[in-house]
């Protein structure tokens, strides 16, 4: 849910490893978004394939809008039985809990009838009437799912209750993409899962020269930045209120989704980006943040290790936490500007 531009050329020896101006790259439509992957090592075209190996088996498994992924079974058995499920699933399924926890239900597993009954993004998207809404939310309540470490299970105590870890499943994914990279010798690439993005290395362009990350304009086309932040080893994965959305009589609702009320989140943020070096805390932190709004999202933020935050809202203005104030630059014809702190309530 992040949109990044990101510059680099040159061709530069890092550590022996020699590292093209141009990368090789492949793009395909999975995950509902466009993945890209581009390696700027030497040689090392071959490990795309290996990369979108893993993309495509790991979304079969995780996606709830197709019959027959292990997410899927976890729901059809949900107030039945526990379901026994790969190590994979099982190590997303305990983070999402964590972060169900962490954000004190800001973010929620278990959101599941929530996003099932609005089904923003899809053709058959609706507003539901407000009594189905809170019958859904009875069923949202991720103390209600058991996990058991040993057996390797996920059980779902009430019927009808379901999960849906769209929010966390993209930075999964990604953090196994680099992984991937990795183990099979890359030392410089973009990783770009339709928003969460990973840079790996040192731009090409210099010697230990950092990338140069442009953050989406959360009111505009994908690929519309509002200004650009240095990031090396990191990943930028952005909320926004742009990117699936349903308009209902002169209403606009958006696919991020409050927990408490079964309505998408209505503060004053337009889209919220968090820099952090795993893609999968990145989805949990922009989801958790989002929730609290731009004061206290900047206030968690900042009393985190190696976590950064960029908010736009919806007035225009551009808030970043201290620690990138010197690196994040705003541009120039974006037409946003940098906003006071003292002013925020």
């Amino acid at each position: 849910m992040t949109a990044v531009l990101i510059s680099g050329c040159g061709n530069e020896k890092k550590d022996e490893v020699k590292v093209n101006k141009e990368p090789y790259s492949k793009q395909e439509l999975l995950l509902g978004t466009y993945v890209q992957i581009r390696i700027y090592d030497d040689g090392k075209e071959s490990i795309l394939d290996k990369a979108f190996e893993r993309v495509k088996d790991l979304g079969d498994r995780i996606t709830v809008n197709e019959p027959g992924s292990e997410i899927d079974k976890i729901n059809e058995s949900a107030g039945i039985k526990p379901v026994e499920v790969s190590d994979d699933i099982y190590s997303l399924v305990k983070k999402a809990y964590t972060y169900s926890e962490d954000s004190s239900g800001g973010f929620d597993m278990a959101i599941g009838p929530i996003t099932q009954l609005w089904h923003i993004g899809f053709d058959d998207a609706r507003k539901p009437a407000q009594e189905e809404i809170d019958q859904a939310l009875k069923l949202v309540d991720y103390h209600k799912v058991v996990l058991d470490d040993k057996e390797k299970t996920v059980f779902l105590e009430e019927p009808e209750m379901a999960l849906d870890l769209g929010a966390i499943a993209k930075g999964y994914i990604t953090d196994e993409v680099v992984k991937v990279l990795k183990d099979n010798g890359v030392t410089t690439a973009i990783i770009d899962l339709g928003g969460n993005v990973y840079v790996m290395g040192h731009s090409p362009r210099g010697e230990k020269e950092d990338w140069n990350v442009g953050i989406q304009d959360p009111n505009k086309a994908r690929n519309t930045v509002i200004g650009t932040v240095k990031e090396s080893n990191k990943t930028l994965v952005t909320s926004g209120i742009y990117e699936r959305y349903l308009k209902v009589n002169g209403e606009t609702y958006h696919h991020l989704f409050d927990p408490k009320t079964g309505y998408p989140f209505d503060n004053d943020i337009a889209g919220v980006t968090i820099i952090t070096n795993k893609s999968i805390d990145g989805d949990g932190l922009s989801t958790a943040v989002f929730a609290m709004g731009v004061k206290q999202g900047l206030e968690y933020v900042e009393g985190l290790d190696d976590v950064d935050v960029i908010f736009v809202t919806k007035e225009d203005k551009v808030y970043v936490s201290k620690d990138i104030e010197k690196t994040f630059e705003l541009g120039e014809d974006s037409g946003y500007t940098m906003g006071d702190r003292s002013e925020l309530k």
